[in-house]
């Protein structure tokens, strides 16, 4: 369920919660998003508390009655949990059975022991965007970090030269890729089409991790050259493994959801007829509920079973999937009860009004909103859905392929320069053992690389199809 414009809500005979005019509703989103700021950056308050106060204020400056506010919020926490809640947990179980059956490390062993010397970099990068598809952001850089670590040590190679491939890809793939989090929610707020958003981010995402990734490494590696920091150098632990899983069979799982995805939406451009036989079948097949949903019970038998585990492993592993991402579903269903208030509150109608006056493109406007929150929040993921609930009424009218074209100009605004209020700065830093000004001279503009030339070929696309 998304959320709905306000004439579709007068349509419907439910008015927008408050009367307040346009000024006073933008002095409203000014104060909520000032709120949510302050108390994530100020106050260290989790993000689920700040965007629930934050939904809060705003509906107390609009002048709405605080029980409508209430109402609007829960409304939208619940359809976005029920929207892209289970596609979370499902991305977080085929992500444990991954890294905990050893199949990350057969595609992590298996792309190194071919590349060797200039391929290296272009390696990582190819590692981290296949391994990036179904892990969480964190989940990727803790699995990834220890192998960039140990292939610069073992390789001499510049630390930056093989990290820097390596974080793009797994950030491209968190900004602009379902099924990760930002880009579901967007999907959702926006009715947008997975299938086809999923094929125009794959385009956008091969050059952007190019250019971001092995390219821009070159230059990284002059700016800081250090080696990998020998306290951080793991040793590889052994693993209670009878064997690892196949690389054949491990790719197979981790790219069967985006073959199903992709497929639906190619039948459903080339066929167009919803009687056909063979589009209901992929309609469904390639629905992301059932995409997931038959890469998990697949990777239990080529990950899970492939590794030695018993049932009850498989079992024990699919439930300490699904700790971790409480707060990460907390957070998403909040921001949507965030982007629920701004909608019913008529922030929509607002921006409708004027934008009408505007010179800028409705995907540079969006852009910039989704740059401003991040900026602001340091989250990537609270950059995304705000930016969503905010331009939802630019999306009325739009084509399918527009849709798609406006949630990628989001995702590319959501990763711009990451700095000391976003969590993964200081992961990252960490790690290499960099200075605060390394981190920024390397890992930052690295993101703002990916978020400018993301949104680079957008707007080409725009002009293209």
């Amino acid at each position: 369920m998304t959320g709905l414009s306000v004439e579709t809500l007068a349509a419907a005979g439910t008015a927008p919660i408050t009367s307040a005019g346009n000024t006073q509703l933008g002095i409203a989103v000014l104060a909520g998003i000032a709120v949510i700021v302050l108390l994530i950056t100020r106050l260290k308050l989790h993000a689920f508390l700040a965007l629930t106060l934050g939904s809060l204020a705003l509906g107390v400056f609009a002048g709405a009655p605080l029980a409508k506010t209430i109402a609007s919020f829960t409304a939208g926490l619940g359809s976005t949990v029920a929207g892209v809640g289970v596609l979370i947990a499902l991305g977080a179980i085929l992500g444990k059975l991954l890294a905990d059956s050893g199949g990350a490390d057969e595609i992590v062993d298996t792309i190194l022991a071919r590349a060797k010397g200039r391929a290296m970099p272009w390696a990582m990068v190819l590692i981290a965007s296949v391994i990036g598809l179904p892990l969480f952001f964190e989940v990727g850089i803790v699995l990834l970090i220890p192998v960039v670590l140990l292939v610069a040590k073992r390789g001499n190679y510049s630390l930056m030269r093989i990290g820097i491939p390596a974080l793009a890809g797994l950030s491209v793939m968190h900004g602009l890729i379902p099924p990760h989090p930002g880009p579901l929610v967007a999907i959702d707020a926006l009715d947008a089409n997975l299938g086809v958003t999923l094929a125009l981010g794959v385009v956008v995402a091969i050059p952007t991790v190019i250019i971001a990734g092995p390219l821009f490494s070159k230059y990284a590696a002059r700016w800081v050259d250090i080696p990998a920091p020998e306290h951080m150098v793991p040793q590889r632990p052994s693993q209670d493994l009878e064997h690892r899983p196949r690389f054949g069979a491990t790719v197979f799982t981790v790219m069967l959801p985006v073959v199903l995805m992709l497929a639906k939406a190619l039948v459903d451009i080339v066929v167009n007829d919803p009687d056909n036989a063979v589009q209901r079948v992929t309609d469904v097949a390639g629905s992301p509920l059932i995409a997931l949903l038959a890469a998990v019970l697949v990777g239990m038998f080529t990950l899970g079973r492939a590794a030695g585990f018993t049932r009850d492993r498989i079992s024990t592993t699919v439930e300490k999937s699904l700790a971790p991402i409480a707060g990460i579903l907390l957070i998403v269903g909040a921001g949507g009860g965030f982007k629920q208030t701004l909608i019913d509150a008529g922030v929509g109608q607002m921006i409708l009004d004027l934008s009408k006056n505007w010179a800028i493109p409705t995907l540079l406007l969006a852009w910039l909103i989704a740059v401003v929150i991040r900026l602001a929040t340091g989250s990537a993921t609270v950059a995304t859905i705000s930016a969503a609930g905010l331009v939802t009424p630019l999306a009325a009218g739009m084509s399918t392929t527009e849709t798609a074209l406006l949630v990628l100009a989001i995702g590319a605004g959501s990763l711009f320069f990451s700095h000391v209020n976003d969590a993964g700065f200081w992961l990252v830093k960490e790690y290499f053992g960099m200075t605060v000004g390394q981190t920024l001279k390397t890992w930052s503009v690295m993101e703002t690389i990916i978020s400018v030339v993301g949104l680079g070929f957008v707007l080409l696309l725009s002009l293209v199809l």
